[in-house]
């Protein structure tokens, strides 16, 4: 190593899969007591080099060197990258739902022939309450909520003696409380000497906690900055390798409240997910959202509407005709599309092809008897890769392998190929790059130019701003404001979150 503070250093990292130059001649030095993002758009090669930084794939040329070793690191699995002090926490959680919490912060740490279960306990307890992570060590993982199952896997992370702490994405299922209270624990982690590469899409994130940046694009390094030095316009200039000027036009392109026809419209609408009973409509050409902390209820109440949970009460209308919405399908009957919050979980069917995915909801609405048949589905997949500019190698490859912005492209052309009136799109751009992020926020203030209806929700509240009309407030599971024209700012809307008084509350 040539400098004393520097504890992970790559040179020349390479690699390459068939007919894609993942990384070409990457270099990165992360040094002690330093926070250093990793950016770029999704399938810039963040993933990639992370994986090779961890053993998960093997690099084609370059050199790995770690604080402490002499010579260059021989890292050929995830276990020799541990072995020697990287640590790493996903965007998704990779724990065991079944095991308690205690279980998944210990397991795989050891060869032991006996485990003390009591000790291990209270080792657990210990660091839950040292990191302020609500859950039990002798809880089961699956009964705690997403947020604090991706924080026990922080915790794992940290309690290992690591020199090298890789954070990908951990904060896309924290509220803003939880956000904070790993900032701070990065912070103490920092204080420690550790060196922690950050990646995230965040930009606010970014330049809150991070002292240096790397951007990466088409795989190779755009260069280093520090964070005081980069202005977050050059930033994403970097990134998407050209003058954002895309952002400017974004602004101009959002409309005011338009005085349309209401499309939908709900009263008391309840579910079985325990959100108060609520009103809610929508106008023709509207773009309106639902916020709130995590947990508010804003993804449950676009569910209700899609009838995604089981609906217990409520009429409905749609185009002023009262209509029975008791499941999806109905929804889709009466022209309305949701993309769910997960797409993981929800959206995709990783092991089919981005074809297959692409004519789901079609099919559905076609019905068993009357199959899309191989040459339109094919007609239709091309049209939609080509007009969502959609990164694959073909439209055969299973979606699984796309990154989450390309996925989440296939999910939006699958529910074009429906021809909605009103689309639901429920944290759209969450884990996706800045300029597939501005991509699809454009397609949403051009889906309402063309009449059509969108209740947008995202976690970042810069975002509902750039593009929502009308905003519904929730707190603790219920709807307590609304805001829009001039309401519509930061300021008003977490007064509205706290508690303050809503103009129509």
């Amino acid at each position: 190593m040539e400098n004393n503070d520097i504890v992970l250093s790559l040179r020349g990292i390479s690699k390459i899969f068939p007919a894609v130059k993942a990384l070409q001649n990457v270099d990165f030095t992360l040094r002690e007591s330093e926070i250093h993002a990793l950016m770029g758009e999704n399938g810039a090669g963040k993933s990639t080099l992370v994986k090779v930084i961890t053993g998960v794939y093997t690099k084609d040329s370059g050199e790995i060197r770690i604080a402490g070793n002499d010579g260059p690191a021989n890292i050929r699995s995830p276990q020799d990258a541990q072995n020697l002090g990287i640590s790493t926490v996903y965007q998704e959680v990779t724990l065991c739902p079944n095991l308690t919490v205690a279980e998944n912060l210990y397991i795989g740490r050891g060869n032991y022939k006996f485990i003390n279960w009591k000790a291990q306990e209270k080792r657990a307890t210990e660091l839950l309450k040292q990191l302020n992570i609500p859950a039990r060590a002798n809880q089961q993982l699956g009964t705690c909520s997403l947020a604090v199952q991706q924080m026990v896997a922080i915790a794992r992370a940290v309690d290992m003696d690591c020199k090298v702490l890789i954070l990908d994405e951990p904060t896309s299922s924290l509220d803003e409380n939880e956000v904070e209270l790993l900032f701070t624990l990065m912070r103490v982690l920092k204080s420690h000497g550790v060196g922690i590469i950050f990646i995230t899409h965040f930009l606010e994130q970014v330049y809150e906690v991070c002292d240096k940046i790397t951007v990466l694009r088409h795989g190779e390094l755009v260069g280093e900055y520090s964070v005081k030095e980069l202005p977050r316009v050059k930033l994403i200039s970097a990134m998407l390798g050209k003058e954002a000027e895309d952002m400017t036009n974004l602004m101009n392109m959002k409309r005011a409240l338009p005085e349309t026809e209401v499309i939908y419209e709900a009263t008391d609408l309840a579910t079985t997910e325990g959100i108060q009973p609520f009103d809610f409509n929508i106008r023709k050409g509207e773009i309106n959202g639902f916020t709130g902390l995590l947990g508010s209820g804003r993804s449950e109440s676009v569910r209700a509407i899609f009838a995604a949970d089981k609906v217990t009460g409520g009429k409905v209308r749609v185009m002023g005709k009262e209509v029975k919405i008791t499941n999806p399908k109905d929804a889709m009957k009466n022209g309305i599309a949701y993309i769910p919050e997960s797409r993981r979980r929800d959206g995709i069917i990783g092991d089919l092809s981005v074809r297959e995915n692409m004519i789901l909801a079609l099919q559905v609405l076609r019905g068993f008897f009357h199959p899309i048949s191989r040459a339109e589905s094919e007609k239709m997949a091309d049209e939609y890769i080509k007009l969502l500019e959609i990164k694959t190698a073909s439209k055969e490859t299973p979606i699984k392998l796309l990154s989450g912005g390309n996925q989440q492209k296939v999910i939006l052309a699958r529910w074009f190929l429906t021809h909605p009136k009103y689309m639901i799109l429920d944290e759209p751009t969450r884990g996706i790059d800045v300029g597939t992020k501005i991509q699809i926020q454009k397609l949403v203030l051009e889906l309402a130019s063309h009449d059509k209806s969108v209740t947008f929700i995202s976690s970042e509240i810069p975002e509902m701003l750039s593009v929502c009309q009308r905003l519904i407030v929730m707190r603790d599971r219920k709807i307590v404001g609304e805001l829009k024209g001039e309401e519509l700012s930061q300021d008003v809307i977490m007064q509205t979150i706290a508690g303050g008084k809503a103009k129509n509350e």
